[in-house]
């Protein structure tokens, strides 16, 4: 048995080359070259993360150069060979990473050929600059680290390219595929902004003139609803004027009053305008009270007369009628009403409702006191003939005299109404008119005649 091997650098020599190495790592449980026959080429064995070398000659002119050259500057031979060892392992695992590097250029190539063709070729040449690098870098000169080598080598070439491309991308001439790109975009954005403008041209043209119209008609239809709404006010405000107050209405009610009063005077009544007085209830309902037989002596009845410039509806005018009856102590009431359009909806004129109340009209801006004259004598009539119930008159009489006088009346009134703006036929139409007025006194002259009849039979 020779002396024991040496170990320089992780790597054991026999001292005895002849001697062939034994010890405790041959029976390494890791995984290990198989067991060489000694050749004249030397044994070499892989135990676990180390090397056993045995009588191995290695034939290399630059090799023992450097082995010598190191030693004369004091380092070992051992040591030296042991990085050579090393340096020349990573070397031999870098082929499969260049072929590597070559895999992502083709690759790099075929994704973005036309990316590449647009940009000048810069890719191409970025990628055979950085083949060039990687060739001298492990040509077989080098012996530094092979991955701080690539780290540095893609570093550069990446910052490279990254430049370049920044560059072509940022330029505002033709060799930037984005200036292009804008051109087209530009132009076909100023393309459609001219077609836009156009159509707009032509839709004003064939709406012009329609427009034009249609502003005119507007600009009419304004001045027209101005008119309206300026007369509307003007009206409203003459309807507030007169309602509001104590004067409320008070021009209608006065002339409502004044032909009440020479109608009255005629008959021998009384007449008082009562519009702002108050009744004994407290209340003021009621414009007119006609005291009948008042200008000749004592009161036999009383009539309650309610001018009305506005329209009720039928429930408001029942209301109104009764309060003026029941404040002013009234037998029957009238609604004086400024027009056909005051009528309470649903009600009629010169009609008798509920045996004691009926509508009249005075128009206020053509005040003609006919209708007004014949509701007086009519309603007169109707309280006289029922105020007395000792009084023998003849109720069937009464009656039959009663419905003749509304329906003269009526039709007396259709016919003065048809009178209004007519200028030709006129005199034909007053001479019919004239006849239903007589006729309708006479039937009231015949109930004025029974009930003086009944009133003279009646015992003292």
């Amino acid at each position: 048995m020779g002396s024991p091997p040496r170990s320089v650098g992780g790597v054991s020599f026999p001292s005895d080359p002849t001697t062939t190495f034994e010890g405790p790592m041959e029976a390494s449980e890791k995984p290990q070259l198989r067991i060489e026959e000694p050749t004249g080429e030397g044994v070499v064995r892989a135990l676990a993360d180390r090397l056993v070398i045995e009588s191995l000659t290695v034939a290399d002119e630059r090799a023992a150069r450097l082995v010598r050259e190191r030693a004369e500057v004091g380092q070992a031979g051992p040591e030296t060979v042991t990085k050579a060892i090393e340096i020349g392992a990573r070397v031999l695992d870098s082929e499969e990473t260049a072929a590597n590097v070559d895999y992502v250029r083709r690759e790099l190539e075929a994704g973005l050929g036309e990316l590449d063709r647009k940009l000048g070729g810069t890719l191409e040449e970025g990628a055979d600059a950085l083949a060039e690098q990687l060739a001298a870098a492990f040509g077989a000169e080098r012996n530094d680290s092979v991955q701080g080598q690539i780290k540095e080598i893609v570093a550069t070439a990446t910052r490279q390219q990254r430049d370049e491309l920044i560059g072509a991308l940022t330029a505002e001439d033709g060799s930037n595929p984005l200036v292009a790109m804008q051109m087209r975009i530009g132009k076909r954005l100023v393309e459609a902004e001219e077609r836009h403008r156009q159509e707009l041209e032509r839709l004003r043209e064939s709406h012009g003139n329609e427009a034009r119209a249609t502003q005119g008609h507007v600009a009419e239809l304004r001045k027209e609803i101005a008119r309206l709404l300026e007369r509307e006010d003007a009206d409203e405000r003459v309807l507030e004027a007169e309602e509001a107050g104590t004067r409320k209405g008070r021009s209608f009610e006065e002339t409502v009053h004044a032909e009440i009063e020479r109608i009255a005077e005629v008959q021998g009544d009384a007449a008082r305008h009562v519009g702002d007085e108050s009744s004994e209830a407290g209340g003021k309902k009621g414009d007119t009270v006609v005291e009948l037989g008042g200008g000749l002596g004592g009161t036999l009845a009383n009539l309650v007369f309610e001018a009305k410039n506005k329209r009720l509806s039928k429930n408001d005018a029942w209301s109104e009628l009764n309060a003026c009856m029941r404040e002013r102590d009234a037998t029957y009431a009238v609604l004086v009403v400024a027009g056909d359009d005051k009528i309470p909806a649903g009600l009629e004129e010169l009609t008798e409702y509920q045996g004691n109340k009926i509508i009249a009209v005075l128009d206020r801006d053509d005040p003609d006191p006919l209708a007004l004259r014949l509701v007086y004598r009519y309603v007169r009539a109707r309280v006289l003939a029922t105020r007395d119930s000792t009084l023998q008159v003849d109720a069937g009489g009464v009656r039959d005299a009663s419905e003749e006088a509304q329906a003269a009346l009526k039709r007396a009134n259709r016919v003065r109404k048809s009178l209004t703006g007519i200028t030709n036929g006129a005199e034909a139409a007053r001479t019919e008119l004239n006849a239903l007025i007589e006729d309708a006194e006479a039937c009231l002259t015949r109930i004025d005649s029974l009930v003086a009849a009944a009133a003279q039979d009646a015992p003292d």
